[in-house]
């Protein structure tokens, strides 16, 4: 049998439990072209809760009774003359949240789990470090000197934009929530600095940090760090819109930049980016940051948990920050 969480209902505001069900199907049979997947880990994303949504978007969205919609990793197991993959392939793709993932082999990519496990997969060398990568080298266009804000600097894309920022010669200030996230950040990923907005102003924090204002501003959070962050930008700065997780389970109308007009006076940009427009790039993207991490120049940290009945449970760590790193959810039953 194959266990599925299936999307009930649309949420309003944060998600509850019964915005899913858990439900066991028979294993699908594989077609002539088709692969049966045993998927491993899930990938948990901010992104999810957009997708939840029926409104015009980058991608459609999830339909009522589907299977939610997640990045995964895990083992072919069953192949009928596919013409790409084998029984023993280790493949990432978007096999949604469930322990089996029926596919044709579309968008999916073989991977070695001799060179990094499973998790990082869809972590650092998955969707994540793409955003990241994309995001601040062809996006943010950082230049050595740059002075780089990165805000949800302790999450899955935040702490790796933070480090290619570093590799390439920029001062690297992170934004994150609590003391101990804010130690992660200087201590173990090598960030010049960072603003606890817990317990410091964000405008005092950016002002503390940022004296002479800042060149890009990597924005994962949305809401009322991104007008700090716009008051404080440089001539010709560069705005990088990847996400607003403080937005996603507003009850009320999301809450726009208030401080803009920064972009006119310094003749900045504000750009939005999603990480499938640079699917071509991957495999060149995935090297690179390959040979930093056996470099010891970038880091990648996994947070998994355990069981897929446990997924509503790992989800809301998204929002309540509980959380450092990537999150994943192991679906695989031993």
């Amino acid at each position: 049998m194959n266990k599925q969480v299936v999307l009930r209902k649309r949420p309003v505001g944060m998600p509850e439990a019964d915005t899913w069900e858990t439900i066991s199907t028979p294993l699908p049979s594989v077609g002539e072209g088709q692969i049966l997947i045993k998927n491993h880990y899930i990938s948990l994303d901010p992104a999810m809760r957009g997708w939840m949504d029926d409104r015009k978007s980058y991608i459609p969205p999830v339909a009522i009774d589907d299977v939610m919609r997640a990045g995964t990793i895990g083992e072919v197991v069953e192949a009928n003359n596919h013409p790409q993959f084998k029984v023993g392939d280790v493949v990432t793709g978007w096999g949604g949240v469930q322990q089996y993932s029926l596919s044709d082999g579309e968008m999916y990519y073989k991977v070695d789990t001799s060179l990094a496990p499973m998790p990082t997969y869809i972590g650092t060398l998955g969707m994540p470090g793409m955003t990241a990568y994309f995001g601040i080298l062809e996006v943010g266009k950082i230049k050595e000197g740059d002075v780089v804000v990165v805000s949800g600097a302790a999450g899955a894309v935040g702490s790796v934009v933070g480090q290619i920022a570093k590799i390439k010669g920029c001062k690297v200030i992170g934004i994150a929530g609590g003391p101990e996230k804010c130690k992660y950040l200087i201590d173990e990923l090598g960030f010049d600095d960072a603003i606890d907005y817990k317990n410091e102003e964000i405008n005092a924090g950016i002002k503390r940090t940022c004296p002479k204002g800042l060149d890009v501003y990597f924005d994962n959070v949305g809401g009322d760090i991104l007008d700090a962050a716009l008051a404080r930008i440089r001539m010709h700065a560069r705005i990088v819109i990847c996400g607003a997780i403080s937005q996603y389970n507003n009850r009320t109308a999301i809450q726009g930049p208030k401080n803009y007009l920064s972009l006119l006076v310094n003749r900045g940009t504000m750009q939005g980016m999603v990480v499938m427009d640079y699917a071509k790039g991957y495999r060149e993207a995935a090297m690179q940051m390959g040979m930093w991490m056996m470099e010891g120049k970038l880091k990648s940290r996994e947070d998994v948990y355990d069981g897929i009945e446990n997924f509503y449970d790992t989800f809301q760590r998204l929002f309540t920050g509980e959380k450092k790193g990537k999150l994943v959810l192991k679906v695989l039953e031993e």
